[in-house]
């Protein structure tokens, strides 16, 4: 699937591309960044540590203020930041709140209606996306060594994803994720409208706390969370009850921190961006 290049920006000795497809996920066109480091540029095949953005955000917010470029450049790591939702479906009331419709597609493939014929954020971020940039980018991307992270419902994303296909990706990371939707404001009313209000039994399959309980072997996982974050404070993260399903499973690999005074700013990101590559160069280059 061909991609225009909207525009190139010299970024750390690499390149950042700002990007635009017609989805056949979406049924809309598709806004995404991808960073190639210097190393893509001198021919090498390099991995690729794809971000998930949080609520109302776009390609640009991360790609702009979360500092991932200069340690991704050093490491010989590619960065792919897609949207968080199609654009222009025109769903009535699709734009009437932040935290549900345009902006905030929770990385799932909606069931009800009116959401199901555009909002396949899931089958988009999984197939679509990187089966296009790995056609397009054959001889700078890896397929075979990709890793994945996220903030906040792109935490949620992150780790859905990640827990949902063994093997397809080489580790996870996120930072303050909604990682229990089913319990929480947020992902109620997100599952409540994708998926329907009544199908409890479907909105599990899309809860990282629930989907943790059947993995197998090294979790591979490392998790921040801002203890100044006024969203964990309400209760809309519960990382306490990921932690505890993964302990209760007795499954290896969860690093969880609890970084005192951080918010959910990119400031929060930006201060630990680096060690979420670093964690991610672990596993990519192993």
């Amino acid at each position: 699937m061909a991609f225009e290049t909207k525009a190139t920006i010299a970024n750390f000795g690499g390149k950042l591309l700002k990007l635009q497809h017609q989805s056949t996920s979406t049924g809309t066109p598709m806004d995404v960044n991808l960073f190639l480091p210097p190393a893509a540029l001198s021919g090498t095949k390099v991995p690729v540590l794809i971000y998930l953005s949080g609520l109302t955000c776009t390609p640009q917010n991360c790609t702009e203020k979360g500092f991932f470029q200069a340690h991704a450049a050093r490491k010989g790591i590619a960065l792919v930041w897609p949207d968080t939702s199609p654009r222009g479906a025109n769903i009535p009331g699709e734009t009437d709140s932040w935290d549900f419709g345009a902006g905030a597609g929770f990385y799932v493939d909606a069931t009800a209606e009116p959401w199901s014929k555009h909002y396949r954020m899931e089958t988009y971020i999984s197939d679509e996306l990187p089966s296009a940039l790995f056609s397009a980018f054959a001889s700078q991307l890896d397929a075979e060594r990709v890793s994945i992270t996220g903030h906040s419902m792109g935490g949620h994303g992150a780790l859905t994803l990640y827990l949902k296909n063994p093997g397809k990706y080489r580790s996870v990371s996120a930072f303050a994720p909604i990682a229990n939707p089913t319990q929480c404001p947020w992902g109620q009313k997100a599952f409540s409208g994708y998926l329907g209000a009544d199908n409890k039994d479907e909105w599990k399959k899309h809860d990282a706390t629930e989907l943790v309980k059947g993995w197998k072997g090294d979790l591979k996982a490392l998790i921040d969370v801002g203890t100044g974050d006024n969203f964990y404070k309400a209760g809309q993260l519960l990382p306490e009850n990921f932690e505890k399903a993964v302990k209760e499973a007795g499954i290896p690999g969860l690093e969880l921190r609890y970084q005192p005074d951080y918010d959910h700013s990119y400031f929060f990101m930006s201060t630990f961006s680096g060690d979420h590559v670093e964690h991610a160069a672990k596993y990519l280059f192993a």
